[in-house]
């Protein structure tokens, strides 16, 4: 968690904000995505969440959701994707975020889990479908293991319950910017700025925003109203349909460009 905090502060004393590039564990391997995390770090990715593959991801759309079936075809679940994190770390100080469904993590066992993700340099944890109200158990595991644990909101939360996620989240609030899934969109919704900006007022922590952006414009123009911006569908999609040398080329090159309207003029 604390290499969380010593981003967003770092940045915030350089004008920057966060890029936050999400990938799927284990699509269509370990080893690559062990190598597109540390080609993201090295082309300006700031934190990076590792989604860890279920059989049922209800906040994904179809893009990882066909991720989450290539990476569990090839044997990829908690267990392998903690080991990734930890080999990650060897190589990176870059904040590792995983993100995924509460069953595979409540099966594996709540403080096991957290004792496990604080050995191999794990930072934070993002759960979609652990709501605040169910989320006691695990926030006490991730406490004492130091842990993050990063909360959701979304347009349909509501003041208060945006107020509750910002005091409650650690790391950063992550806003969801549509009502709905994941996934690459041509246009984000025409009052998300408006959104952002009441969101802003609710809370005292860092703010990141996802879903459904995935371009260089669109991060550009969200950038003066978040402390940072999650891009995921983007990315998996081009695993899908890329391999090898040019699939690492090729999204090294597209983080920089999503990096760079996020940088300090």
């Amino acid at each position: 968690m604390k290499r969380i905090d010593a981003t967003f502060k770092r940045l915030k004393k350089r004008g920057e904000k966060a890029l936050i590039p999400f990938i799927t564990a284990g699509d269509p391997d370990l080893a690559t995505t062990k190598a597109l995390a540390l080609e993201m770090a090295e082309k300006g990715a700031d934190l990076l969440e590792l989604g860890i593959p279920f059989s049922d991801p209800l906040a994904d759309g179809p893009t990882i959701q066909a991720a989450s079936c290539r990476a569990l075809k090839v044997g990829t679940h908690l267990q392998e994707v903690l080991k990734l994190a930890g080999e990650l770390r060897q190589e990176t100080e870059i904040p590792l975020i995983l993100m995924g469904y509460y069953n595979p993590i409540l099966q594996y066992g709540l403080e096991h889990t957290a004792q496990e993700a604080r050995r191999l340099g794990v930072d934070g944890f993002i759960i979609p479908d652990l709501p605040l109200e169910e989320a006691g158990p695990w926030r006490k595991a991730a406490v004492a293991a130091g842990l993050a644990t990063i909360f959701l909101a979304a347009p349909t939360s509501g003041a208060a319950r945006i107020t509750k996620a910002g005091r409650l989240t650690r790391g950063f609030l992550y806003y969801v910017s549509v009502t709905g899934i994941t996934g690459a969109r041509q246009a984000l919704p025409a009052d998300l700025v408006a959104a952002l900006k009441e969101v802003r007022s609710l809370v005292k922590c860092p703010l990141a925003v996802g879903f459904g952006i995935s371009t260089p414009d669109q991060v550009k123009g969200l950038a003066p109203y978040v402390d940072g911006v999650v891009v995921g569908s983007a990315i998996v999609q081009r695993v899908a349909i890329l391999q090898g040398p040019e699939l690492i080329k090729e999204v090294g090159e597209f983080i920089a460009s999503l990096k760079e309207p996020l940088r300090g003029k």
